[in-house]
């Protein structure tokens, strides 16, 4: 299986996730933000990093770049999607995910070891997780604030489309505690966690971000 990882001028973490990609037993292709076709992958990653500097707003640039419209409309064909933390922006900015994410409620970038529940595993991204499964994953963010009017939130909730929640305090503000979020067909998730930082012992705080990784594989074989 080939997972294309994009590559915005400005992305930090598409290393990782290529690693995470191999190490989860897919084959990692690289696409670059002006790349006029997607190479035949089978699915597409948008890594976290600050695309373009964040001007404007976190992930409105890349929303534009040439490659996205090939993701944007291979999503609405189902192709599997994952965008982490500037790649959730990203998603949110190309309408392919509903709300936005915004400054964290204390103004400050934070960076921790976090513990979120898997609250759906239907995904094309979550089904090696058990429902209602906790793990320890990075989080790091300036602007990883999820939010939505109350209607769109609640439009989430029934469908079951909150797919992870931060345990515990609240990092930085999201409603109901949302760490990541699916469309209405499961197939295009966006997380502000990092699980391609945990994939090892020896390079994350733990390897239960791994299970992101094999869950498109076992997806991909349904």
């Amino acid at each position: 299986m080939r997972i294309g990882v994009v590559t915005f001028p400005g992305t930090l973490d598409d290393r990782d996730a290529a690693r995470a990609v191999n190490r989860g037993g897919a084959e990692a292709i690289a696409l670059w933000h002006a790349d006029a076709d997607l190479k035949n992958v089978d699915a597409v990653i948008l890594p976290g990093g600050f695309s373009y500097g964040d001007y404007l707003r976190c992930g409105a640039i890349s929303r534009f770049a040439p490659v996205m419209k090939l993701v944007i409309e291979a999503a609405h064909k189902g192709m599997p999607v994952l965008g982490i933390c500037n790649g959730f922006q990203v998603l949110c900015e190309s309408h392919l995910l509903p709300g936005a994410l915004t400054r964290n409620s204390d103004l400050h970038f934070l960076c921790c070891d976090q513990q979120i529940e898997i609250v759906n595993n239907t995904t094309s991204w979550t089904s090696s997780f058990a429902a209602g499964e906790k793990i320890t994953i990075p989080l790091k963010n300036g602007e990883g604030s999820f939010q939505c009017d109350d209607q769109t939130l609640i439009q989430l909730e029934d469908e079951g489309r909150i797919v992870a929640r931060y345990v515990g305090d609240n990092p930085n503000g999201s409603r109901n505690l949302i760490a990541g979020i699916t469309n209405s067909r499961g197939n295009v998730v966006g997380l502000m966690p990092h699980p391609e930082h945990a994939i090892d012992p020896l390079t994350g705080p733990t390897s239960q971000g791994l299970g992101f990784f094999t869950s498109i594989l076992n997806a991909m074989v349904r």
